[in-house]
C-alpha cells in the first residue's frame, strides 16, 4: 500500500477526557502512564450494578454536551435538549468527580458513580494505546453516507491520532497478519506496536448530538468497507468488515513524551 509520496503526519489530535462524552482537540498530547493520551478518558461513568454508562447502553449520553476549558481545569456540563431543565454547571476536572456524580445521577435518574484514572478507561485493555486513523479514511466513510460530512465521522468513531499525507485505509498497514505479531512504527519520538483493527460498536451509527440512528449504517458501512478495503490490507485480521482504525500499543517506557501536530509517522 505505501508509495514513494506517502508522507503520514498527525493532523489531529482529539481527546475524549470523559468515556462516551464530548471530545477535545488539541495541538498536543502526552502519553500517559496507562500507554494511551493524558487525560484522554480519564473519567468513566458506572451505573449500581458497576458497568459502564456509555453509548453503547444508553443512547441518553448522546445528549449530554462536555465543554472543557482550554487547560483541561474544568468542565462544563449541559443537557440542552432537556426538557426537565437539568441545570448547566462546572466542576473542577479531573478533580471533581464526586461533584459531578450528583450532577449525572440527577440527569439519568439512577445512583451514577464517576470514577477517575490517570491510566484511563480504554475499551481494549490489551492494545490501549492510542487510536490511529486517516483523514482520508474520514472523508470516504463519508461518502458513504449521504448528508454526512467527514466532521461527523470524526466525531462518531472517536479516535484518538489522526494522520493526513496518505490514501483511504492506509493505517491498516500498521497490523499485521498474525494477531501474534505487532507492527513498530514511530510518530515524533514516541514508539508504537500496532495491533489489530478497531472493532466497531453501537455508537457510530448515532447522530453524536442526539443518539438517533442512522437507518442502515452498519450494514452499508460492512459493504462498503468490503468493497473498498486496500489490497495491501491484511484481510486475515478481518472476522467481519465493521472495523475502522488502528488499534496500538505503547510500553510503559514512553510515557511522558509529548505527540505534537505535524509530527511525521515512519515505519
Amino acid at each position: 500500500m505505501e508509495t514513494p509520496t506517502v508522507s503520514p503526519r498527525i493532523a489531529n489530535i482529539q481527546l475524549h477526557p470523559i468515556k462516551a462524552l464530548d471530545p477535545l482537540q488539541v495541538k498536543e498530547a502526552r502519553i500517559g502512564p496507562g500507554g494511551g493520551l493524558e487525560f484522554d478518558r480519564v473519567w468513566a461513568l458506572y451505573s449500581a450494578d458497576g458497568q459502564w454508562i456509555n453509548g453503547k447502553r444508553t443512547a441518553a449520553v448522546h445528549l449530554i454536551r462536555a465543554a472543557f476549558a482550554p487547560d483541561l481545569s474544568s468542565v462544563t456540563l449541559s443537557v440542552p435538549a432537556d426538557r426537565r431543565g437539568t441545570p448547566t454547571k462546572t466542576f473542577d476536572f479531573p478533580g471533581g468527580s464526586a461533584d459531578a456524580a450528583q450532577w449525572f445521577s440527577a440527569f439519568f435518574d439512577q445512583a451514577v458513580t464517576v470514577r477517575y484514572s490517570a491510566e484511563g478507561f480504554p475499551d481494549d485493555t490489551v492494545a490501549n494505546g492510542p487510536t490511529i486513523i486517516s483523514t482520508a479514511s474520514l472523508d470516504a466513510a463519508a461518502s458513504w453516507f449521504p448528508g454526512l460530512t467527514s466532521a461527523d465521522m470524526r466525531l462518531r468513531f472517536r479516535t484518538t491520532l489522526e494522520v493526513d499525507g496518505v490514501q483511504p485505509f492506509w493505517e491498516d498497514q500498521l497490523f499485521a497478519s498474525d494477531k501474534k505479531d505487532f507492527v513498530r512504527f514511530r510518530i515524533g519520538d514516541v514508539h508504537f506496536e500496532g495491533s489489530n483493527p478497531c472493532a466497531r460498536c453501537p455508537v457510530p451509527p448515532r447522530n453524536p448530538h442526539t443518539g438517533a440512528e442512522f437507518p442502515g449504517f452498519q450494514k452499508r458501512f460492512t459493504e462498503q468497507r468490503r468493497a473498498t478495503l486496500p489490497s495491501g490490507s491484511p484481510i486475515e485480521r478481518f472476522d467481519h468488515f465493521y472495523r475502522m482504525a488502528t488499534n496500538t500499543r505503547v510500553t510503559p517506557a514512553e510515557a511522558g513524551k509529548v505527540l505534537r501536530i505535524g509530527d511525521p509517522l515512519l515505519l
